[in-house]
C-alpha cells in the first residue's frame, strides 16, 4: 500500500489538512461549495446549530446541523485550480489515515454541491433563472492533468464543440463530464438543465473585453450556437467542470447549480443578487 509523502499530503502541526486547515473529524459528508467566503456565513445562518468554523486564506468552513442533517459548508475561491486543492483536500479528509498516511481500506462517498452565480448564453436562461449543469466543459485543461477511466468523459460532446468552433491548438483541450445523474434530477428537477462552460479566467477567457483585444472574438459566438444531441451550452462560470471531473474521478457525487446574474447576449447585469442566491440556498437545502 502506497504510503503518500509528506510534500503530497500536506498536514499541518494541529492535525489539520494544509489549505484548508480543516481535521477530518470537522468536516461533513455533504458539503455544499461557494466561491465567496462570506457566502458560507450566508449559507450557516440556516443551520440549525454550528459545530464548528474555520477560516484559512480563501478557505472558510463551517461545519453544522441543517433539519436533523449534518452538513459542512466550504468556500473555494475563484478558478478551476482552486477546485483542485479544495476537492483533493475534502476528499482526503474522508479517504485518507493521517496517521499512516495510506488509503483506507473503505471508501466515503462525499455529495458535493456548488453554488455559484453565472453568465447566462441562451434566452432559456435570462437573468434570474437557476440553471443546473447536466454537463460541465472545462476550458481550463486542469483535469487534463490526471489519468481518467475509459468513457469517463464525454468524447464525442469534445470532438463535436472542437469542430463546431474551430478549436485553436494555442488553447488547452476542452474536456466534458457529465455531473451525477441523481443529483442532477433531485437538486434541479425545475431547473434549466445545460452544459455548462468553465472558463479559467473571468475576462478574455469568457469572451469580456475591456482594453486587451481577444484573440479569438468569435469563440462566444461558437458557444452559443453550439448544439449536441439536444443540449446546448447555457452559461459560463468558472469551477464546475473541475467538481464535476474531480469528484467524479475520486468516487463522490458532484453538481454545481448555478444563479444567472449576468446575460451574456443581452448585456445586461444584476449587481444586486442576494435575493436570487438565497432563493437558491433555500431550494438546495431543502432538496440536499
Amino acid at each position: 500500500m502506497r504510503i503518500i509523502p509528506a510534500s503530497e499530503l500536506i498536514i499541518n502541526s494541529d492535525g489539520s489538512i494544509f489549505h484548508l486547515h480543516v481535521k477530518p473529524e470537522q468536516i461533513a459528508t455533504t458539503i455544499i461549495l461557494c466561491g465567496d467566503p462570506a457566502r458560507v456565513t450566508l449559507i450557516a445562518s440556516y443551520f440549525d446549530s454550528i459545530e464548528c468554523e474555520i477560516s484559512s486564506r480563501e478557505f472558510h468552513t463551517i461545519t453544522g446541523m441543517y433539519k436533523g442533517k449534518r452538513l459542512s459548508c466550504v468556500s473555494h475561491g475563484i478558478g478551476p485550480d482552486n477546485i483542485d486543492i479544495v476537492v483533493n483536500e475534502l476528499d482526503a479528509l474522508v479517504n485518507v489515515d493521517f496517521a499512516t498516511r495510506t488509503e483506507k481500506p473503505e471508501h466515503t462517498t462525499l455529495t458535493l454541491i456548488r453554488i455559484g452565480t453565472s453568465g447566462g448564453l441562451q434566452d432559456i436562461c435570462p437573468v434570474g433563472t437557476y440553471v443546473v449543469s447536466k454537463y460541465s466543459m472545462g476550458f481550463d485543461g486542469v483535469l487534463n492533468f490526471y489519468e481518467v477511466p475509459e468513457n469517463f468523459l464525454e468524447m464525442d460532446m469534445e470532438e463535436a464543440f472542437k469542430k463546431h468552433a474551430n478549436w485553436s491548438p494555442r488553447l488547452t483541450a476542452p474536456y466534458c463530464v457529465k455531473a451525477d445523474e441523481e443529483l442532477v434530477e433531485r437538486i434541479g428537477f425545475d431547473m434549466v438543465k445545460g452544459i455548462t462552460i468553465a472558463a479559467p479566467g473571468f475576462y478574455g477567457p469568457q469572451g469580456r473585453y475591456i482594453r486587451a483585444k481577444l484573440a479569438f472574438p468569435d469563440l462566444n459566438s461558437k458557444v452559443i450556437s453550439f448544439r449536441h444531441n439536444g443540449e446546448m451550452i447555457t452559461n459560463f462560470e468558472m469551477e464546475s467542470s473541475m467538481v464535476a471531473g474531480l469528484g467524479k474521478l475520486l468516487g463522490h457525487k458532484a453538481l454545481t447549480v448555478c444563479a444567472i446574474i449576468a446575460g451574456r447576449v443581452s448585456k445586461n447585469m444584476n449587481t444586486n443578487y442576494k435575493g436570487s442566491i438565497e432563493g437558491l440556498i433555500e431550494k438546495v437545502l431543502e432538496r440536499i
